[in-house]
């Protein structure tokens, strides 16, 4: 058994004995709970009454007088939403396996569930960030009726699943475990689609091209097969534990998707409190299991928006994570995978490989990822390095996985990695801290140096860039994009146009207060730029032609200035009154108030 590595091992004391009081505080409110039987018992024969009034016979009499297990079924379906879409069956199946298994399940409540992929460069991108905080919160509401003695997660995408968890820590004395519904097949090559983009950005494609294009990659249920925050979701609901191993990428609708969610319940009803062995979510997600979570993101070039949601996901439960833990991790955890945007391949080509049992066991024979943890598959992380199965009669079993992998293009062991580092870094210097993306970055466009061209909207850049503004060497600064002054959003609409750019040879970067997630690629891109333009940071204060130097070899980002000089500019303000309303923001006036910064989360909770 391999040694933990040394930086591991300290980063996760460090974390540890930050969160020394709070962490033993909400351990302490999560015991509290009395778990002497059912919950629903707690309740009066009229809360009870109309708990159960609208269950069938057999589920009815179960709730009524038995003392079995009956489990919250918490879901984010709808239809329009490809990955969410094959959860429209999973309540029935789910039912049925619970009275199968002599124990009853409920649909306690629904999640909103937005998409943004269909929100990108629009009004409605603005409440994204903030529907993880919403989705807590609605978990919350579906589990206040106390009617449950564990819970089932229905969730794949962006905000939902950090959403969920939030929200399941904060009933963290209830077992529960998330069941992903898999990614759709493989559409047409991602790298296809790239230049297909690039070539609406240069005006050399027409909409009815881009829209056969992107027709062609979207093309039926399942999750979207490109490694952006959705699938980096998954790869952290399997190392964090949260998962069945192999759950997370397996394809809907088929024997095996339908197997691993029969499990998952039976898992969930075992790890009740009137099952064989409690084991509540509050204590699977520990310290370890955080910097697992970490080390799974660096390990597979994961979407830079878990910068956000992991330290929110950490601080429900009491830890105290901080950017400077992802900064150390990075430079000891190898990058042993690519997919695209990171690479050509998608998620399916990554499972197919080995997937997430082929990079849990390389971690693990590296000591490279904690091993001593709790799961709700019961074991440790070692049982995760293994991939399930259907045998001749249809009954699941684990086996262990491949040593050497099936595609090395996509996938690789620690001994031979596509880099010798986790491609995420913290940049600090004279405008604050911010966070960069370099898995895919090209190696000669890690430092640049270049002048300022300020926008305050993604608009403006896209727009420039048709005038011919553009063709040169230039760091665009876009600002007022941070979550007090608008939400947050993502700013993908820059990625061909930027990309296109640096393919002309132009040396350019992207500074910014807003988002990029996991479609960040080849540009490089300082995001999450705290404290944000509308707080008065140094973003709001770069003029056009002022020197940018983004150093991503150093960790640094500075205008190129004397320090007095900076001190006395004064910050730029901008009137957002027109971003505040209509498309539902008027709602969210309450959270951009409340917000925390980027490198605490981004939320309100």
């Amino acid at each position: 058994m391999s040694t933990l590595h040394p930086v591991v091992a300290e980063v996760t004391d460090r974390l540890r004995e930050r969160s020394r009081d709070s962490r033993a505080a909400y351990l302490r409110r999560i015991d509290a709970v009395d778990r002497s039987g059912p919950q629903r018992e707690h309740l009066s024969c009229g809360n009870l009454a109309h708990g159960f009034a609208a269950c069938g016979t057999e589920d009815k009499a179960a709730l009524r007088s038995g003392r079995s297990a009956n489990l919250a079924i918490v879901t984010a379906y709808n239809d329009m939403l490809s990955a969410h879409q094959p959860y429209e069956r999973y309540p029935s199946l789910i039912r049925q396996i619970a009275r199968d298994g002599g124990f009853t399940a409920q649909v306690a409540g629904g999640v909103p569930a937005m998409c943004d992929g269909i929100t990108q460069g629009r009004p409605g991108m603005q409440l994204s960030l903030f529907s993880r905080d919403l989705v807590a919160m609605a978990t919350a509401v579906a589990l206040s009726h106390d009617m449950f003695d564990g819970a089932l997660y229905l969730g794949i995408c962006d905000k939902i699943v950090p959403g969920l968890l939030i929200g399941a820590l904060s009933f963290g004395h209830l077992p529960g475990a998330f069941i992903p519904s898999g990614p759709m097949p493989s559409g047409i090559p991602n790298e296809q689609k790239s230049k297909v983009r690039q070539a609406w950005a240069d005006g050399k494609a027409t909409r009815e091209d881009l829209m056969e294009v992107e027709a062609a990659s979207y093309h039926t249920a399942g999750t979207c097969t490109f490694y952006g925050t959705a699938n980096s979701n998954q790869m952290l609901m399997e190392i964090m534990g949260l998962h069945l191993p192999g759950a997370s990428f397996e394809a809907p609708d088929t024997p095996l998707r339908d197997a691993l969610t029969a499990a998952a319940v039976h898992r969930v009803a075992a790890n009740s409190a009137l099952g064989e062995h409690y084991l509540p979510v509050g204590h699977i997600i520990d310290e370890r299991a955080i910097i697992n979570g970490v080390i799974g993101l660096h390990a597979t070039g994961g979407s830079t928006n878990h910068l956000l949601h992991l330290v929110a996901i950490a601080q429900a439960a009491g830890i105290q994570l901080r950017w400077d833990d992802f900064d150390a991790l990075s430079a000891v955890i190898p990058l042993l995978s690519r997919v695209y945007p990171n690479g050509y391949a998608d998620v399916n080509q990554f499972h197919q490989a080995g997937g997430m049992a082929f990079l849990i066991d390389q971690l693990l024979a590296a000591g490279l990822l904690h091993r001593d943890v709790s799961t709700v598959f019961g074991t440790g992380m070692e049982g995760y390095a293994q991939t399930p199965q259907l045998d001749g009669t249809g009954s699941l079993h684990w086996v262990p996985v491949a040593k050497q992998s099936g595609n090395r293009g996509v996938l690789r062991g620690v001994d031979e990695p596509f880099r010798t580092d986790g491609g995420l870094r913290m940049l600090q210097g004279n405008l604050g801290r911010a966070v960069i993306k370099v898995s895919s970055v090209p190696e000669d466009r890690l430092v640049i140096e270049a002048p300022a061209i300020v926008f305050h909207d993604q608009d403006e850049v896209v727009a420039a860039f048709k005038r011919g503004e553009l063709d040169r060497d230039f760091v665009a600064v876009v600002r007022f994009q941070g979550p007090q002054a608008n939400g947050m959003p993502e700013l993908h609409k820059l990625t061909p146009t930027l990309a296109l750019l640096q393919d002309r040879g132009r040396r350019i970067a992207l500074l910014t207060d807003g988002r990029m997630s996991g479609a960040s690629g080849r540009v490089p891109a300082a995001i999450h730029v705290t404290p944000e333009a509308v707080a008065g940071g140094g973003i709001a204060k770069i003029r056009n032609g002022d020197m940018i130097r983004l150093d991503a070899v150093n960790g640094r980002l500075d205008v190129l200035m004397e320090q007095h000089e900076l001190d006395t500019r004064l910050p730029v303000t901008a009137d957002l009154s027109s971003e505040h309303s209509g498309m539902g923001r008027d709602l969210f006036g309450l959270f951009r108030q409340a917000s925390t910064t980027a490198d605490m989360g981004a939320g309100v909770l």
